[in-house]
């Protein structure tokens, strides 16, 4: 089998969770090898800059440098070996939530996380540009008000779970340019449903694309 990467975006109380488990539970009944994964984070050097980047007061763009570093690192250690050994690599976000949160939440400039993006995830060994994107995303497209509704109490909340509303309305509309931009690579599902509603809505999206049978 031919690697397989797929990544988990959404506003933070959309469920991500939940049905990345799900789904490498059926990736594995069909046979597949599975890496579960996050970001930031998903190595020894990617969760120390996850812990700064998640808790430390800083500037957009040292926390955009933050992510890509460790993105980098996360890509070159665990991303790239699992998909040339053919596993399915399942990451709980990746670039798309860099955009969305520093871009869309922050206000930061775009065009500088677009450098950052093809510096970071260029990878020799892939066809022109060679740039490492996932095979699918699967975008968990929830109303910020929901998703407010959902954290409250859940957790001792992290510097962007803190948030006002109006964040996660920029942070959503980051999300769904993202998608707009790249709509082949997007599977959105409607979070404001049931779990098994939802999964439903992955699974058939994810049959329609033939990763799962």
């Amino acid at each position: 089998m031919s690697g397989l990467f797929i990544t988990f975006e959404g506003i933070d109380g959309a469920g991500k969770s939940t049905h990345i488990d799900a789904l490498a539970a059926a990736l594995r009944a069909g046979g597949r090898t599975v890496v579960l994964t996050r970001e930031p984070g998903g190595t020894p050097l990617a969760e120390k800059l996850r812990a700064l980047a998640l808790n430390e007061p800083m500037d957009a763009l040292t926390e955009a440098l933050l992510m890509f570093a460790a993105r980098r690192d996360h890509l070159l250690q665990v991303i790239e070996p699992a998909l040339a050994r053919g596993d399915a690599v399942l990451c709980d976000r990746f670039t798309d939530a860099t955009f969305a949160y520093q871009g869309g939440g922050r206000g930061f400039d775009l065009a500088v996380l677009g450098t950052l993006e093809r510096w970071v995830q260029s990878v020799p060994a892939l066809p022109p540009p060679g740039l490492r994107q996932p095979d699918v995303t699967v975008w968990f497209d929830l109303p910020p008000a929901v998703a407010a509704q959902r954290l409250a109490g859940a957790r001792v909340p992290d510097k962007f779970e803190s948030q006002p509303q109006a964040f996660f309305e920029r942070v959503a509309a980051g999300y769904a340019q993202r998608a707009q931009a790249d709509p082949a690579r997007f599977l959105r599902v409607p979070a404001d449903q049931s779990r098994e509603a939802v999964w439903e809505a992955v699974a058939s999206g994810l049959r329609a694309r033939g990763v799962l049978a």
